[in-house]
């Protein structure tokens, strides 16, 4: 079964996206902060990251470089976002391995889940 953590600030979209991948067949663990991520990764050891970009006081692009500059934390991440263009930071250095729009369709989210858990 594969893990997915889930990090972001709206505890309604934590709820819904908990509940959508548990009952697809995930392992999920939730995170409404970004601070404590390399302890909850080290801990529950996801194999895909599920991350808004606005956590409350940090950026989830910064959080995402960080993870990606780790060889500990080699796993695929994306990013959520309302408010950002993330199309032009799939090119960067540290970027998300794909990322969704606000508001996205629940059938899309699932889809790119189950392609970056099979890359």
């Amino acid at each position: 079964m594969s893990r997915i953590l889930i990090v972001d600030d709206d505890p309604d979209l934590l709820e819904i996206l908990s509940y959508l991948l548990t009952s697809s067949g995930y392992e999920v663990q939730t995170l409404s902060k970004g601070d404590a991520i390399f302890e909850h990764i080290a801990a529950f050891q996801p194999d895909l990251i599920l991350m808004d970009v606005m956590l409350a006081g940090m950026d989830g692009r910064e959080i995402c470089k960080g993870i990606k500059a780790n060889p500990q934390t080699l796993m695929p991440v994306i990013l959520i976002s309302g408010t950002h263009d993330l199309s032009l930071t799939l090119t960067q250095t540290g970027a998300p391995d794909d990322f969704l729009a606000k508001p996205f369709d629940l059938d899309e989210l699932l889809k790119k889940v189950a392609f970056q858990l099979a890359a």
